[in-house]
């Protein structure tokens, strides 16, 4: 039983018996999330440094932020502790290249949620784990399922060196989309995904729903669509039921649901709700922690019409075992795989569901 997960140590473990002075690298959201657990470890931050760009002799949670280069020279070697996500090849190279002369760690702490992901983690949940990795269609799902894993574990991104795959080759050997998609994308943004099937499709579809629940990213999607034909764009969460719900607005892919005292309420619409018993063949759902509850207002849909699924694995520490079993509950006729696309950490781990 779970012979495909190697890591038991935690990073937090190694971190914890690390000899040389720890920098974190990176502020914001992630920075707080990881020095929360330094505490909570007893884990020291010798200090902070960020990007060229980003340092402009300004302080962060008390430490002055460096440079690389400002801490090189202060430090014959130490430890870097990577606190924010890289989604693009320029700044993922910078990563490596620091790899290669320091040591790295890279903490999975959830987007959504709290929790860490530790072996005991996946012990409590080994059953659930082991049926999800029996479930995948093929060997390179497993790779991916069980890297991610001992990634989320070690803090070791040597374990996302060799299970990337482009969006491209997604689309093109797993959804294989058609011309005549009846497409739902959850968590639209800008537009950008509908874009992404537009030009595969060169422009061919039957109707597209687009749910967005910023307002300014809302208003973004709409400018992309405005005069493009049967698209329909919502200004609501994805949820379970239609009812109103607290809502985190930053503007940008962050944006989430929030308790009520840190959040305005936004009406939430199921996607059963918003077919009315109409068709569906593609259903995207990025709603940032909100999978679950989506994937439940869809369930007649899922259940009618068997859409091609892509969700999002990433944001909950129980979504990589939760979310394929949901779906595998709702239609036990799909096939599922899972990919990664490039990033560090392991955020853009996706499933998806085709017969």
């Amino acid at each position: 039983m779970l012979e495909f997960i190697t890591e038991k140590v935690t990073c937090w473990e190694k971190l914890q018996k690390e000899n040389k002075p720890i920098y974190i690298y990176g502020m914001g959201d992630g920075a707080m999330k990881i020095m929360s657990v330094f505490k909570k470890y007893g884990i020291k931050t010798t200090g902070i440094f960020a990007s060229d760009d980003f340092v402009r002799g300004h302080y962060f949670e008390g430490y002055k932020v460096m440079r690389l280069s400002e801490v090189e020279e202060k430090e014959e070697d130490f430890a870097v502790v990577l606190a924010f996500a890289a989604g693009y090849e320029e700044l993922i190279n910078r990563i490596k290249s620091i790899a290669k002369k320091h040591t790295l760690y890279v903490p999975d702490v959830p987007v959504i949620g709290s929790g860490l992901f530790t072996y005991e983690y996946c012990l409590e949940n080994k059953d659930k784990l082991q049926e999800v990795y029996d479930l995948l269609a093929d060997d390179f799902s497993r790779t991916v399922f069980s890297s991610i894993i001992n990634f989320k574990i070690s803090g070791n991104i040597d374990y996302l060196e060799n299970i990337t795959t482009t969006k491209l080759d997604i689309y093109r050997k797993i959804i294989k989309p058609n011309l005549n998609e009846h497409y739902v994308d959850l968590g639209a943004y800008n537009g950008d995904t509908i874009r992404e099937l537009l030009e595969i499709t060169r422009n061919r579809y039957v109707r597209i729903y687009a749910m967005e629940p910023d307002k300014k990213n809302f208003k973004k999607l709409c400018k992309y669509i405005e005069g493009k034909k049967h698209i329909y764009a919502y200004n609501n969460a994805a949820w379970c039921k239609e009812t109103e719900l607290p809502f985190s607005s930053r503007a940008g892919r962050q944006s989430s649901l929030a308790n009520r005292n840190s959040a305005h309420m936004i009406e939430s619409r199921s996607v059963d709700n918003l077919l009315g018993g109409d068709e569906a063949t593609l259903i995207k759902m990025d709603v940032e922690g909100a999978e679950r509850e989506a994937i439940w207002g869809a369930s007649q849909t899922i259940s009618r019409y068997n859409p091609r699924l892509m969700v999002a694995l990433y944001h909950r520490n129980e979504d990589i075992f939760e979310l394929p079993l949901l779906i595998h509950k709702l239609n036990p006729r799909y096939k599922l795989y899972i990919r990664h696309q490039l990033y560090i950490p392991a955020w853009e781990t996706n499933l998806y569901a085709v017969l």
